[in-house]
């Protein structure tokens, strides 16, 4: 039985192209330790490189492109749930329509497209939407007594990592890269956003 790559390719690219789309968007709401970061260019340059055997729709990278607009436009705090409900169904269109082919214009099947899609969707809605949602959501309790407070950097930052202080995890940014493991200070604090230096010579209290 032989194996119909001009089907299963487009199959393939199109399921990784989604999951860079994913990693991506969990990358720029939630930045880390750059594993994310790390894995949304692999599957990139793999679908990058699928592409030389795989016709595409130039329309399609273009509505690509208004999503990652809109995604970027919901990341600014106003109308932020319209903004990525936008961003998801433009992904979601152009990722079908990208690879060209078959009957209906995409060479994606439509039993794949349609449960990919409304995962991605139900995605954006639910877990990225949920993420927004706490960073631009007033803190309820007063976080003054973390300026000056000493920690823990848990990850790398450079710039933005994670760090422990006062018994939580914090996400935080360094204008001076910061290994995992370094005491740091907080200096400034902008909603659930940390500002850190590090500390030199400093003792575990």
């Amino acid at each position: 039985m032989s194996i119909n790559l001009s089907y299963i390719l487009p199959q393939m690219l199109y399921v990784f192209l989604v999951a860079a789309i994913w990693l991506a968007a969990l990358a720029l709401v939630s930045p880390g330790t750059g594993v994310l970061e790390l894995l949304t260019f692999l599957t990139l340059v793999i679908v990058g490189v699928g592409t030389i055997w795989v016709p595409l729709n130039g329309w399609a990278l273009g509505i690509i492109a208004l999503g990652i607009i809109c995604f970027v436009l919901s990341l600014r705090g106003k109308q932020t749930e319209v903004w990525l409900v936008l961003a998801a169904l433009a992904f979601v269109t152009g990722s079908v329509f990208l690879f060209r082919g078959g009957s209906w214009g995409a060479a994606v099947s439509p039993v794949l497209a349609v449960p990919v899609s409304l995962l991605t969707i139900g995605y954006f809605w639910i877990a990225i939407r949920k993420v927004l949602i706490a960073h631009s959501a007033t803190p309820t309790m007063d976080l003054s007594h973390l300026i000056g407070a000493v920690g823990e950097a848990r990850t790398r930052l450079d710039p933005s990592g994670s760090v422990y202080v006062h018994g939580e995890l914090w996400t935080a940014e360094s204008n001076n890269p910061i290994e995992a493991g370094q005491a740091v200070r907080v200096i400034s604090r902008d909603q659930l956003l940390l500002e850190v230096e590090p500390v030199v010579d400093h003792q575990e209290e």
